[in-house]
């Protein structure tokens, strides 16, 4: 088991990873060894997690990482071992989990106050006053 947030975890069973050659930086290495990991982790089907923080963690994949069948996917290249890579494309998935575990704070409706719907009401009148002076003498034709 892999902890996430308070009390919740990720189980390895649940992890698919995929090794394939990357692009960038590494010399003949990168033609002779599959280092990019390509991390594919089932959000809809997994066991408990609740499902508040399913869809929160889906809209933070957004719809380049998560697929249609619920599956987030994860391509980590930046280092050049595949070990390395391993743990990047894990601690990723870990930060989207963890920021989707936090609730969003409630917005609490507030009204404004006397003085400033006055002070925007005034402000509207002077701002009409100067478009009116603005206008030519002598009215509609």
């Amino acid at each position: 088991m892999i902890y996430v947030a308070n009390r919740l975890y990720i189980d390895e069973k649940d992890l698919s990873f995929t090794y394939v050659l990357a692009s960038g930086p590494g010399g003949q290495n990168v033609n002779k060894v599959a280092t990019a990991v390509a991390l594919r982790y089932d959000l809809y089907n997994a066991a408990g997690i609740p499902w508040e923080v399913k869809v929160r963690a889906s809209r933070i994949a957004g719809p380049s990482r998560l697929t249609q069948a619920g599956e987030i996917i994860i391509q980590a290249q930046r280092f050049r071992s595949q070990e390395r890579n391993r743990d990047d494309a894990i601690e990723r998935l870990k930060g989207i989990l963890a920021e989707a575990a936090v609730p969003p704070k409630p917005r609490i409706a507030t009204r404004p106050t006397r003085a400033s719907q006055v002070r925007r009401v005034d402000g509207k009148t002077k701002r009409g006053a100067v478009k009116r002076d603005r206008r030519p003498p002598g009215g509609e034709e």
